[in-house]
């Protein structure tokens, strides 16, 4: 019987929202979701995994590594409610991947374009360090994903942890040389599947305010892999 991508997306996606097996994470998600950021104490934080978000049919995938704290874990969608989230849809509003400039609740009309959002870890980790058997355990998550989304030609990781993450997750399942995978910002990789892997440096206050990736640099990276679908 055939199903659509979009329907066992949101299969899956009920699926990870119910996950409680790591215990670490589990116990950490609670503890911010109770405890609350002063500025948002009025606020219920959703304080449970995080699930992918946009257009099923993409071509183009971006994946960061994990929730923020205050941001996904909070408001319950990826890159949603802080400040990364304002400066990325800034940047894919003025190339077009989005209908909006800002990215602030669930409610609030986003939409996405040939590109669909996720991470390599549904859940937030203490100081953003996620143990390797926790990102094994979410990676049978990803590879359902990625089976599901079965137009994405290239996909952009956001920041070098998420980026070794997709290695790691191709190594498993390909046996990759690991050696001709090494971060760049813009650089390009072959994936197997006839996927492309593109770094970049991760959208964070510390990356933008250092100047290490700034509004033009994203967008004209933006721009290159837009190109580059369109040439296909």
């Amino acid at each position: 019987m055939y199903t659509s991508s979009k329907s066992n997306l949101l299969e899956l996606n009920s699926k990870i929202i119910k996950c409680i097996e790591c215990k670490r994470l589990v116990e950490f998600r609670k503890k911010i979701a109770k405890d609350k950021r002063k500025m948002y104490q009025n606020e219920t934080y959703w304080g449970k995994p995080i699930v992918g978000f946009g257009d099923e049919n993409a071509r183009l995938l971006i994946i960061g590594l994990a929730p923020a704290a205050h941001g996904g874990n909070r408001t319950g969608r990826v890159f949603t409610g802080d400040k990364s989230s304002d400066f990325l849809f800034k940047c894919l509003n003025e190339v077009k991947i989005s209908n909006q400039d800002r990215s602030d609740n669930i409610n609030d009309g986003l939409k996405l374009f040939n590109a669909y959002l996720t991470l390599s870890l549904k859940c937030v980790p203490p100081e953003d360090k996620p143990t390797k058997e926790e990102l094994l355990n979410c990676f049978k998550y990803f590879k359902e994903e990625i089976s599901y989304l079965k137009n994405v030609k290239v996909i952009l990781a956001l920041g070098k942890i998420a980026f070794d993450s997709i290695i790691q997750f191709y190594n498993i399942e390909h046996k990759i040389k690991l050696k001709n995978y090494k971060f760049s910002h813009g650089g390009e990789f072959v994936l197997p599947e006839n996927k492309i892997l593109v770094g970049c440096y991760h959208p964070s206050p510390r990356n933008v305010n250092t100047g290490r990736i700034d509004f033009k640099k994203f967008v004209s990276l933006l721009k290159s892999i837009k190109n580059k679908l369109k040439n296909e």
